[in-house]
């Protein structure tokens, strides 16, 4: 049976944290919509009430995951001051929050599911353009290099984040999170002309 509307609005987040948990410890591949149901304590059928595959699940649960971290994140920047504090704040909040495995599945589908490529390609805009927007503000305060493009800066300094991610959600023994957000700061303080160090204490441990 369908799930009663009178708990729709309760259900569906509790499957979409299911599904990110799921996927994330075993792989879209051997997820299984009864593994999710389980997991939210509800039924394979009430599931499918809203989600017509293991795939749709998982561009969704990125969806819920990445809402949920630019909501907190975004209340965070609120609360500081300058654009160098946001951006510190920004790779603070991305390296310590930083499993990429729902992303993995994601790009790994991407490669041959055109709705799944067109999510990816919302999120990633979404993301740059974040970043982007900062820098921007900082060369409008005086605090990063003026001449720096910041569109173009926001596409490689997302990839090379993502590319750190990556390995540090495979648990390569040569890139900790510590030494990610080391690498990070050092490219930023480079290329914008700044020092984020100063900050960095009590980051990640």
């Amino acid at each position: 049976m369908s799930p009663r509307p009178a708990i729709d609005h309760i259900r569906k987040p509790q499957i979409l944290r299911a599904a990110a948990e799921v996927i994330t410890e075993r792989g879209l591949g051997a997820t299984r919509i009864a593994d999710v149901a389980e997991r939210a304590g509800t039924s394979a059928p009430a599931v499918l009430y809203w989600f017509e595959s293991r795939e749709h699940l998982l561009t969704e649960a990125l969806i819920a995951d990445e809402s949920a971290f630019a909501d907190e994140l975004n209340a965070e920047l609120d609360s500081l001051g300058t654009a160098r504090e946001r951006l510190l704040a920004v790779l603070e909040r991305t390296v310590s929050d930083g499993d990429l495995s729902l992303w993995i599945e994601l790009w790994a589908r991407s490669l041959h599911d055109p709705d799944s490529s067109a999510e990816r390609r919302r999120l990633d805009l979404a993301w740059r353009g974040r970043i982007a927007t900062i820098v921007r503000e900082g060369q409008e305060g005086g605090e990063f290099e003026p001449a720096l493009d910041p569109d173009a800066f926001a596409v490689e300094f997302a990839a090379l984040i993502d590319g750190l991610g990556v390995q540090v959600t495979l648990g390569d023994p040569d890139v900790s999170a510590e030494r990610m957000l080391d690498l990070l700061v050092q490219v930023a303080d480079l290329q914008l002309a700044t020092s984020l160090r100063g900050s960095l204490e009590g980051a990640v441990g």
